[in-house]
Parts: C-alpha cells; sequence; structure tokens
C-alpha cells in the first residue's frame, strides 16, 4: 500500500500493558498503520509505560534520548508516550522532551487516531484524561487476523485499595468492570481467531462486578459463562487480591473444568505490622487460611505471589515473618522485589531501610523461593500433564508449551501441534522448565 506507514511500540510492565499495545496497533491500524520490530524504519514510535518500578519516568526520558538521532534523520517521524508515566508526568513529557508530538493516558487510547492526526498536521496531542466512555467499545478490531494460541483479555481496571506503595489508583483510575456481553464477545472473537487459552486481567481481576443479565456478575460467574465457549480450552486470571477471593471463586477452582490449577495471590509481607503499613486489609493468618481453603478446592493448585522487600521500617523480625510465611505456603512461583519509592504514595515518605538490608534481605528471600520452586517442578517429573504448544523451540524438531500449572515444558513434537493441548509426560526439570514426551 503507497500510504502505508510503519509503526514501533515498546511495551514496559504488566500484562494488561501488553494488552493495551495490542488495542493501540488496532486503533492505529485504521490510519495505516502496520507493526514493525524495530524503530529504525518506523514512522511512529509508541512507549507504552509502567510507572511501578522505582525510576520509570527517568527510564522513559532516557529512552526517548536514543530517539533523538532518528527524528533527526526523519523530521516526519511520530514519537508518542503511552501508559502510567504518561498518566503522571502529562505535560512534563513534552517540556522536558520537545521532541515528543504526543502524550496519552491508558484510559485515553481509543482517542489515538484522532490524536495521530493532530500531529500530522503539525500539533502536538495531550490526553491524560478519565473519560466516561468505554474505550474498550470505541476499539473495533480491524480485519480478523490469526492470533496465536493464547491471549489476554482485560476485564477490569484500576484499584480501589490504596496499598501505600502503589500508584496504580492514580494512574489507572478507580475500580471499573466491562459489561459481560462485551467480554464475551471479545473471547468468541479470540477464539475464533485461533486462541485457545485466555487470561482475564485486571488490576484487582478477582474484584470484577460487570454488568450482566440479572445485574452485577462475579469474576466467578463470568468464568463459568467463558467456560461455555467451543473452542476455548483453557481460562487463568491474573492478579487477585486476597480480600477478593470469595466462596464462589475458590469452588470454581475444584469445579471448573477449564480454569487453570494456578493462582497469583501476592501478599507481599508476613508480617502483621507491615502488612498494616501496607494499608494491605489482610493479615498472615487470613492469607494463610484462604490458602488453605483454595488447596482443599484444589489440592494440586500452584500458588503464586508477589513479595515487598525493605519496605518503610521494616525490621528484621517483620523480615522473619515473611520468611516464615513463605515456608508455610511453598511457592511454585514468585516474584520478589526491593521496595523502592513510587513518587506520590504515602510510603515514600518514610524512614527508608538502608539499601544494604534490602539488598541482603532479597538475597534470602529468593534464595527461598528459588529452593521452593526448584522443589516442585522436580516433583513434576514422572507425571502426566497437559501442554498447550505455543511455538518451535531451540532444537530441531522441538516444540514449547505451558503446562496447566503455567511451567514451560518442551517436547519433541511435529510443528503441526501448535495451538494443540496435548498429554505430556514429565522426563525431566530443568532450572526454568520442564521436559516432557508425548503419550
Amino acid at each position: 500500500m503507497a500510504d502505508e506507514k510503519k509503526l514501533y511500540i515498546k511495551t514496559y510492565g504488566c500484562q494488561m500493558n501488553v494488552y493495551d499495545s495490542e488495542r493501540m496497533a488496532e486503533a492505529l491500524g485504521g490510519q495505516g498503520y502496520v507493526a514493525t520490530d524495530t524503530p529504525d524504519d518506523a514512522d511512529m514510535i509508541l512507549l507504552n509505560t509502567c510507572h511501578i518500578r522505582e525510576k520509570a519516568a527517568e527510564k522513559v526520558y532516557s529512552e526517548l534520548g536514543r530517539f533523538k538521532g532518528l527524528k533527526a534523520a526523519n523530521p516526519d517521524l511520530k514519537i508518542g508516550v503511552a501508559g502510567c508515566v504518561a498518566q503522571a508526568e502529562g505535560q512534563e513529557i513534552m517540556r522536558r522532551q520537545p521532541m515528543v508530538d504526543l502524550v496519552v493516558g491508558p484510559q485515553s487510547y481509543h482517542r489515538l487516531p484522532a490524536m495521530e492526526a493532530k500531529t500530522r498536521e503539525g500539533g502536538k496531542a495531550l490526553d491524560t484524561d478519565f473519560p466516561e466512555e468505554d474505550k474498550f467499545e470505541h476499539l473495533k478490531s480491524r480485519p480478523k487476523a490469526k492470533r496465536g494460541p493464547t491471549a489476554f483479555l482485560t476485564v477490569q481496571e484500576g484499584c480501589d485499595k490504596f496499598c501505600a506503595f502503589c500508584v496504580v489508583p492514580y494512574t489507572r483510575g478507580a475500580e471499573v468492570s466491562r459489561p459481560v456481553d462485551r467480554v464475551l464477545t471479545e473471547a468468541r472473537d479470540l477464539v475464533e481467531r485461533g486462541v485457545r487459552e485466555i487470561t482475564l486481567l485486571g488490576q484487582n481481576v478477582n474484584a470484577y462486578h460487570g454488568a450482566g443479565d440479572g445485574g452485577d456478575w462475579s469474576l466467578a460467574r463470568l468464568i463459568w459463562a467463558l467456560n461455555d465457549i467451543d473452542g476455548l480450552e483453557r481460562i487463568r486470571f491474573t492478579t487477585s487480591h486476597p480480600n477478593d477471593m470469595d466462596d464462589a471463586l475458590i469452588a470454581a477452582h475444584g469445579d471448573c473444568p477449564k480454569l487453570m490449577p494456578y493462582l497469583h495471590l501476592p501478599v507481599q509481607s508476613g508480617s502483621d505490622r507491615i502488612l498494616k503499613r501496607m494499608n494491605r486489609s489482610h493479615t498472615a493468618e487470613s492469607y494463610l487460611k484462604l490458602i488453605d481453603r483454595i488447596r482443599t478446592a484444589r489440592p494440586d493448585i500452584l500458588i503464586s505471589g508477589d513479595f515487598i522487600v525493605g519496605f518503610p521500617e521494616e525490621t528484621e523480625e517483620d523480615f522473619q515473618a515473611t520468611l516464615d510465611l513463605v515456608e508455610q505456603v511453598k511457592y511454585g512461583q514468585c516474584y520478589s522485589f526491593k521496595y523502592s519509592t513510587r513518587p506520590g504514595t504515602p510510603a515514600a515518605e518514610r524512614a527508608q531501610v538502608g539499601e544494604a538490608e534490602k539488598t541482603d534481605r532479597l538475597a534470602r528471600l529468593q534464595a527461598l523461593l528459588s529452593d521452593q520452586q526448584r522443589a516442585i517442578q522436580d516433583a513434576m517429573v514422572g507425571r502426566e500433564v497437559g501442554v498447550l504448544f505455543e511455538k518451535t523451540g531451540r532444537e530441531p524438531g522441538q516444540l514449547i508449551g505451558k503446562s496447566d500449572h503455567l511451567h514451560a515444558v518442551y517436547v519433541h513434537a511435529d510443528p503441526s501441534m501448535i495451538g494443540q493441548v496435548a498429554r505430556v509426560r514429565i522426563i525431566e526439570s530443568a532450572s526454568n522448565s520442564l521436559g516432557g514426551e508425548l503419550i
């Protein structure tokens, strides 16, 4: 096409940003853009940013600096910043980096086509509003392209929890759930395009309360409706808050055939004193009891979690309480980080733990978590699992897929099996994956 333009999107952070980037690409597809894997030949560069880590904004400014040469060589190149840093920084991005043409917050990317058109007329475009209209409803997909076997589907955005360390309520806004019919329509569309596994996304996905028949639906009811879609073989969801794991959702893990035995349920700390300072609204004991109930419903479930070490005012005793909780839960996967300040959050103003202490505690926690993860992987050897094959592996004749428990599994199999779920016997455990053979 003569008017075809190339779009380069770099995505930072969470799965929701991955989903958002796909929708932004679809929105700009109507303006004649096609995706490119390199910024060097792009007509538009779009950074979809995340504000959850320390110095996130500075990293974005540094990345933008790398594009100055491209902009100098091609004055028609348009550069945009999207996502949570865009929401938080707004006009400051354009002030510090005048070469930026477009800044759009995560709730406004359905307005990208009009914003892009404005930049083509020589103007600048800034939109960090929290609009009343449903951005998802405004993003109608382009002609149905074939998809891979897995996909993300955002069902809920925003957060009302206001944890003391987190910027999400300020960058994503209050909790909003998509209506049931729109979620189910998008899910069916994904399945028609080749998707076999859908992961439902939300900042607090288990707080879902979308409007449906008879009133608001819970996440559990939505999962049961998805379970009835022919061709959809697997359902997952992330990220959950302990306070929103209701009885119906716990029961679904034991009863719903397509809901996979994997649950990401962050606790952040094992110290009740620190949990209170974090404004987490649960205790270590209530979390452990919740884990027991979930495992009663689904004994083979793999539990994943998040931990922050070195939170302001955390003592060695507080940290030991975290290690004690980890010992009791036995995590199959985990994400753990040193606390870093997020400007504008309550914890940023408190007495900070020394960097050396944070580094030491993180190393000790990660060593324990790694031992648990490896022990759970090793225990899989000899078991039979379902594997959804997603792509070819590094070795000839090798396919890579994910097990029911989200373990990466490599198997020698024909490429025609990509997109299919097959029974596999696990025969070896590597550092971050499992090896298997087709049954």
